[in-house]
């Protein structure tokens, strides 16, 4: 069978680029609206989806947020991948503020673990005195 029969998820040989591209395009956002999003340049957004470049963890963690997706699936293939749920039916606003809450979601995970590190750098401090 074709490669591209077995789409983006079926296929063993699937690139972290692949898996980005399905799970942007399966919510029915632009390569332009995603790299708004996550702040960054529209070519940045597609070097990642053609395997030129990798993002940084934060940015790992924000685009797996937006696009409700775990980390690991994103880098593996592995683990929680896109819901089988059309969201392309809902309306553009609500599209638009599904996204905006998956990027506040990602925004307070990556804030809570930065929370974390700095209290045990504290802790660490402390215990030294």
């Amino acid at each position: 069978m074709d490669d591209l029969d077995t789409g983006y998820f079926g296929n063993d040989s699937a690139t972290f680029g692949d898996r980005l591209t399905a799970a942007r395009e399966g919510l029915g956002l632009t390569d332009e609206l995603f790299s708004r999003k996550l702040g960054v340049k529209l070519k940045t957004v597609q070097a990642w989806e053609q395997d030129i470049s990798e993002p940084r963890a934060n940015k790992l963690q924000m685009m797996a947020g937006l696009l409700n997706v775990s980390i690991v699936w994103l880098l593996t293939g592995e683990g929680d991948g896109p819901r089988d749920t059309e969201e392309t039916d809902i309306p553009a606003d609500l599209a638009e503020l599904l996204v905006d809450l998956r990027r506040t979601r990602s925004e307070m995970q990556g804030l809570a673990d930065r929370v974390g590190r700095m209290e045990r750098r504290l802790t660490a401090m402390v215990e030294q005195g």
